[in-house]
């Protein structure tokens, strides 16, 4: 399943105007249960914000998570990095036209970040799938931090992240989204990674349980693959989300507020030593 056409189909359709952009993150954060999950998390470390913080957005994609870091906390000083120059130019453009002057944007490749001990926040929400290196990248997360420093990182699981991994799946099937280099992160392969790249200290836990593998095919995968089909259902999609948009937040609410003994997303904390 081709993610990334539909993505550049999508940022076209919210680009026409700064609020149609904003409406458009709006619909995210509240479709993407990952981004329920990643603001629970990041809440505790903007409430013990008491001076001016760096961040690094890494994989900063449509600059979601800029914008949302940005509006908490204005004081904040945010890099977002993508390897898509495209990406970088447009998000450069639509934070200046809505005076964000405390974020900045720049092409970057993951595996060759050269930061040291300038970040008090790398943020990476759905890349380290895409990457074969990620050892190597979780290495540069480290040295980029300052002491003290957290990372947080959101990934599908290898419980079927990918929408792959079931017991009926043929060798060689490819997942959902086949821009993955991977199926997925197991709670105890992703621990071990983080570890040696010289984290000492980190949390890591299941999201996507059941409510949320519910919600995610109900909200994001259907509407997708029809979409992939043919651009005629953008016009169909209002009315299918007016239907399933009341349960999707209810599964949402549900699955990011239970504990999940499995589920096909992982989320991780990980803090550089002082």
């Amino acid at each position: 399943m081709q993610y990334d056409p539909i993505k550049h189909s999508l940022g076209a359709v919210f680009n026409q105007s700064p609020l149609a952009r904003k409406f458009f993150y709006r619909l995210l954060d509240l479709l993407l249960l990952r981004t329920w999950h990643v603001k629970k998390q990041l809440k505790p470390w903007l409430s013990n914000i008491n001076v001016s913080k760096k961040v690094l957005d890494a994989g900063s994609g449509f600059g979601q998570y800029v914008y949302y870091l940005g509006r908490k906390n204005p004081e904040l000083q945010i890099l977002g990095v993508d390897v898509k120059d495209e990406q970088i130019a447009d998000c450069n453009t639509f934070f200046k036209k809505i005076g964000f002057k405390n974020t900045r944007f720049e092409v970057a490749d993951l595996t060759k970040l050269s930061f040291k001990n300038q970040f008090d926040l790398v943020l990476c929400v759905d890349v380290m799938e895409h990457i074969e290196e990620d050892v190597l990248v979780l290495k540069n997360y480290f040295s980029a931090l300052k002491p003290g420093g957290m990372l947080l990182i959101s990934t599908p699981s290898d419980q079927g992240g990918s929408d792959v991994h079931d017991h009926n799946h043929e060798e060689g099937a490819v997942g959902f989204v086949d821009e993955h280099v991977r199926d997925g992160y197991g709670i105890d392969d992703l621990d071990a990674k983080l570890k040696s790249a010289g984290f000492t200290k980190t949390e890591i836990h299941y999201q996507y349980g059941t409510p949320g593998k519910i919600s995610w095919k109900l909200s994001m995968k259907y509407p997708i693959q029809l979409l992939n089909v043919s651009k005629i259902f953008f016009i169909i999609l209002p009315f299918y989300y007016v239907i399933f948009f009341p349960l999707c937040l209810i599964l949402n609410v549900l699955d990011v507020n239970l504990k999940h003994k499995t589920g096909t997303g992982v989320i991780a904390s990980a803090w550089k030593n002082s």
